[in-house]
């Protein structure tokens, strides 16, 4: 199989679509400078903030969610759907793409649709289960599917035959070596050096109960000499700690670049998202999950593999309190033995090699 020529990224909406996309795109321009990258997008989605940023073309299309029920935005779809597809069709035609890669979101399906009547090889990248609804969509065109965690071919029908690649992650944390860069990480927050660290955050848009549980155990936090360094989320209120505690407790409304937080850590309090656990899990950070419990369970699903494996705690998010935090985190935080040992579990489990692996794959689809 020769160099791909063009390759069309389609992802939007949230994070978990976008940055496995960027670190995909990334791994494809180190393995040939001159291949042509085009992602999707919408005109509303996160995309507009992230991949023009990283020097990516992004092309705008409509895209519109999909129904789950019968009512008038069903009857709208098929109209909706065939311009949107349109649209994206017009992209891959200009482009003259090799291939259309999905990562989610709903500016995909409209991707897979014109690349379907193109003809065009199709790859479905799912990280979640069960998948959602616009790679489901995507599945009923191709045979090659690509997925993120070993558990999930177990837990879902449409995944059984799927291939495990793990998760592209962007090159800053895949290649993170967390003791090398642990003291500047600290210093650049204005943590000690030499204590206890936990890095707490609830995503990009935060997690207010588990901001309320750590931020309330602040004194009991500082008493057992354990700092904190908080991302409180960008929709979330700051929140309140004692100004004359006797060790850092930093707060920042949105850290960017996470893997100084990883860094500068030597456990983390997070939810389950499942950027988070690839991140997490393959630079070998303990983490206590807290699974967001509005859904259908998927961040639990996410985060159940790594703690079995060792690599961490499970906690619902109605029994996150400051009183758990004390009874719980602040003994683990205090136990370095323990935490290498839940670090080394979770780096078994994690990879780092997901960019690489997710190319190899389509390369294949590609030369099929």
């Amino acid at each position: 199989m020769g160099p791909l020529r063009s390759v069309v990224l389609a992802g939007g909406g949230t994070g978990g679509h976008i940055y496995p996309l960027l670190a995909f795109a990334d791994c494809l321009r180190r393995h040939d400078a001159s291949v042509r990258i085009t992602c999707l997008g919408t005109p509303k989605g996160l995309e507009n903030e992230l991949i023009p940023p990283q020097g990516y073309d992004l092309r705008l299309i409509p895209a519109h969610q999909l129904p789950r029920s019968v009512n008038m935005n069903l009857v709208r779809t098929p109209d909706r759907m065939f311009k949107a597809a349109r649209a994206a069709g017009k992209v891959l035609d200009e482009v003259r793409a090799d291939v259309v890669v999905g990562f989610g979101g709903y500016v995909s399906v409209p991707a897979y649709l014109a690349a379907w009547r193109r003809e065009l090889p199709i790859v479905v990248h799912e990280v979640n289960v069960p998948p959602g609804v616009a790679n489901r969509m995507g599945m009923k065109f191709t045979k090659h599917v690509a997925v993120g965690f070993p558990h999930q071919p177990a837990q879902a029908e449409s995944l059984r035959d799927a291939r495990v690649v793990g998760v592209p992650l962007r090159r800053s944390i895949a290649g993170l070596n967390r003791a090398a860069a642990r003291d500047a990480a600290r210093a650049h927050f204005g943590l000690r050096p030499d204590l206890p660290t936990i890095f707490v955050s609830g995503g990009s848009q935060g997690a207010r109960s588990i901001n309320l549980a750590v931020s309330g155990a602040a004194k009991e936090l500082a008493r057992a000499g354990v700092q904190v360094l908080h991302a409180i989320g960008a929709r979330n209120e700051p929140v309140s700690v004692p100004n004359d505690l006797p060790v850092p407790y930093v707060t920042l409304p949105y850290l960017s670049e996470m893997e100084l937080g990883y860094a500068a850590a030597d456990l983390m309090v997070c939810r389950g998202g499942a950027m988070t656990c690839a991140e997490v899990a393959a630079i070998g950070l303990p983490a206590v999950y807290v699974p967001y419990p509005h859904s259908n369970q998927e961040q639990k699903r996410n985060a159940l593999p790594v703690v079995e494996a060792g690599g961490g705690l499970l906690v619902d998010d109605a029994e996150l309190t400051p009183a758990w935090i004390e009874q719980v985190v602040v003994p683990l935080a205090r136990d370095p033995r323990r935490l290498a040992a839940m670090g080394a579990a979770a780096s078994a489990y994690g990879r780092r090699d997901g960019d690489e692996a997710l190319l190899d794959f389509v390369y294949e689809a590609v030369s099929r």
